[in-house]
């Protein structure tokens, strides 16, 4: 695969006061030895969230302009993936997707420049799982995205699994 060695946020970043960026070698569950955790799992799309952006986004699209690996695999031409909606539903854990502008400042000086990706969201911080390159490869199957997230989750020693009831 292109990047699925995973990239941690080895220190924290100067952010804004109501930032608050974890170093991944800090230990929040107080146990040397825990593992750590996945607590939410992050899709950032490489294009904003407004209503200008999103138009922008697929008159763009259509002209070879702009291109977010991540909006292939969860949409098709106007609307979310059926298996998309079905293999998010079949995760452990919660997976969100984010425009640019609807990022946290953490996440956002976390994902600088790295979008499209998915990250984890952990008990120690963030770590990114998949680059524009992974999700590229994904070719536009949510499977395929399901699969690399567990392959790198692995790779990264994540523990993936559920600890909450997850709400419906």
């Amino acid at each position: 695969r292109g990047s699925v060695g995973v990239t941690e946020n080895p220190e924290p970043v100067a952010e804004p006061a109501d930032a608050v960026a974890v170093p991944a070698n800090a230990n929040l569950e107080g146990d040397a030895d825990a593992e750590r955790r996945v607590l939410r799992l992050v899709g950032i799309y490489h294009a904003e969230g407004t209503l200008w952006g999103e138009l922008s986004y697929v008159v763009r699209s259509r002209l070879g302009g702009a291109h977010c690996s991540l909006c292939d695999i969860t949409h098709g031409s106007w609307r979310v993936k059926p298996e998309w909606k079905v293999c998010r539903a079949e995760l452990p854990v919660e997976f969100d997707t984010v425009h640019l502008d609807e990022r946290d400042p953490a996440l956002a000086v976390f994902t600088d420049g790295q979008t499209p990706c998915v990250v984890a969201e952990t008990t120690t911080g963030f770590v990114l799982l998949l680059g524009p390159d992974d999700l590229d490869e994904c070719a536009g199957s949510p499977e395929t995205l399901v699969d690399a997230v567990r392959a790198a989750s692995a790779a990264a020693d994540l523990d993936l699994t559920r600890s909450d009831p997850r709400p419906s």
